[in-house]
């Protein structure tokens, strides 16, 4: 640990994977909450994996044609046209939702590799994109972290109750007037930014393990969703900061020990519940 404190005055890339990791923790606890109390994270899942779509066009765009575009830009923009496609198919749509979602799921991997293939350096691209690198983040992709850290922080704190009015009883929200399908499509979009910063820090296959593990930690600890929220940001603060250096000091990989951590995180509030309960 001593290494990664000294290494972490000098090395700007280590500064920028801590400051990524603290950036998002707090989008990651918010909107994870949301999908745990929501019970959604296969859709969380499938927007994920459309991600590599996204940065798999956007790699070939930038190598191939020196277009200014970098792998996070692509991986907005397919999180984001996954998060309309199925609010479009939950609402407007007789197929069913998860027949829809396993087509988004792996065409849009399909269409990443397909690009990733055809682009140099097909190997190690997939390895990063697959399983975040979360030390090769660049001051240019940190302020879009920062951006779209703002933007869900800003709309869950102007939207907040008709959040909650949709997430636990929408029959209650549509009956008070709330429109259900517009803020139901804000919260998948919220999903999608969110997704998005987490593929860089754990990568693609690891994402719904991240949005929903310190969500459902902090769901057994408190019972009113702030203080879901709150809680669950610290423990997404502790997982990704310890696992940072941890796996920097070890020399493991940093997505796969962030996660293992989340997961002993996890465990370990289970226990102490069960504990508690018994006392």
């Amino acid at each position: 640990m001593g290494q990664f404190l000294r290494d972490l005055q000098t090395y700007s890339f280590l500064q920028y994977a801590l400051i990524a990791g603290l950036l998002t923790s707090i989008s990651c606890g918010i909107i994870g909450s949301y999908v745990t109390v929501r019970r959604i994270t296969y859709i969380a899942g499938a927007i994920a994996h459309c991600t590599l779509g996204g940065m798999g066009a956007a790699r070939f765009l930038q190598k191939e044609y020196a277009f200014p575009v970098t792998p996070l830009q692509g991986a907005v923009a397919a999180a984001l046209l996954a998060a309309f496609l199925i609010a479009m198919v939950k609402h407007h749509s007789s197929q069913r939702e998860d027949t829809v979602l396993s087509a988004i799921w792996s065409i849009g991997m399909a269409v990443g590799i397909f690009f990733i293939s055809r682009t140099g350096g097909y190997n190690e691209d997939l390895m990063s994109y697959l399983f975040g690198d979360i030390l090769m983040v660049s001051q240019r992709d940190l302020l879009l972290i920062g951006i779209l850290d703002l933007i869900i922080v800003g709309v869950v704190l102007v939207f907040y109750n008709k959040l909650i009015s949709v997430c636990f009883d929408e029959e209650f929200a549509r009956i008070s007037g709330i429109r259900v399908e517009l803020f139901d499509l804000l919260l998948l979009l919220m999903i999608a930014l969110t997704v998005v910063l987490l593929v860089q820090v754990v990568g693609i296959v690891m994402v719904v393990a991240m949005l929903t593990l310190p969500a459902a930690g902090a769901g057994l600890l408190v019972t009113r969703l702030w203080h879901m929220m709150v809680t669950a940001i610290c423990l997404c603060l502790l997982c990704t900061t310890g696992g940072l250096a941890i796996s920097y000091q070890l020399d493991f990989p940093a997505g796969a020990t962030i996660i293992i951590m989340a997961g002993m995180v996890y465990f370990f509030i289970i226990a102490l519940k069960k504990k508690w309960g018994k006392a």
